[in-house]
């Protein structure tokens, strides 16, 4: 059986200080899609460097927000 996630795209969305709405998130998407598989979704260029910070440090904890970022890793590389 398959965990509720804690964290929503939208709350990682709200974290990074951007709009959580559900249209501007398909948006963001949509304009830094595709990520090359050779970027660190934490290097990619489009983050300020506290916003690098946090994905880097969420993904290093594996912490309740890994699985969102995750998902956001996988949706931009699509």
């Amino acid at each position: 059986m398959m965990e509720t996630p804690i964290h929503s795209l939208s709350d990682l969305f709200r974290q990074l200080g951007l709009d959580d709405d559900p249209m501007a998130m398909d948006g963001f998407v949509a304009v830094h899609r595709p990520l090359s598989d050779r970027v660190l979704l934490a290097d990619a260029p489009f983050w300020d460097a506290s916003q690098a910070r946090l994905l880097r440090e969420e993904l290093a904890k594996d912490g309740d927000w890994a699985g969102v970022v995750d998902h956001l890793n996988s949706l931009l590389r699509a």
